[in-house]
């Protein structure tokens, strides 16, 4: 199997300010440990970017008639954008929770080794997770380079995660 492909799931201002709905109180502690990873990772790094779709339908109208902001803001708006800290390279976007979609397996290619990073765990890289491995990924869950809106919700995703070894290995 190749180099692992480190991924970095949805460091977003919209995660990372106070005032955003959707803050995570551990995202400058993450985004601290994820900083501190990438140089070990080269060139095999992959920011997502969590934005609204163009068209909401399904279950998504739902979705956004409780999180009205996230549609008001725009595709275009600052709160999309990967956090400062970051100097990404590769970005995928994606409107869903799950980042992997056909352009991120264009990116690391179809059964890769991802080490996952980013938050939210029990909603963004769980998904990836349980996606990835059902494409034949191998994964690996950096846990105190993910974050949770609560601790509570934290051991949880990482618990389900913990459950699907061998595929998924949490560390």
């Amino acid at each position: 199997m190749a180099d692992p492909w480190l991924v970095v799931i949805d460091m977003q201002l919209v995660f990372g300010e106070p005032g955003s709905p959707w803050y995570a109180p551990c995202f400058d502690a993450v985004a601290s440990r994820i900083a501190a990873m990438i140089p070990a990772f080269g060139e095999r790094v992959v920011f997502t970017r969590f934005i609204p779709p163009t068209e909401i339908t399904g279950s998504w109208v739902g979705y956004y008639e409780k999180w009205p902001f996230a549609v008001a803001a725009g595709r275009e708006d600052r709160i999309w954008r990967i956090a400062p800290v970051f100097q990404p390279g590769a970005v995928v976007d994606t409107h869903q929770f799950s980042k992997w979609t056909p352009d991120l397996r264009r990116v690391v290619g179809e059964t890769p080794e991802l080490v996952l990073t980013g938050v939210s765990t029990d909603c963004c890289v769980l998904a990836t997770a349980l996606a990835a491995i059902e494409d034949g990924a191998q994964v690996r869950v950096v846990a105190e380079a993910c974050g949770a809106k609560t601790p509570a919700l934290q051991e949880v995703a990482l618990g389900v995660m913990r459950g699907r070894g061998p595929q998924v290995v949490v560390g």
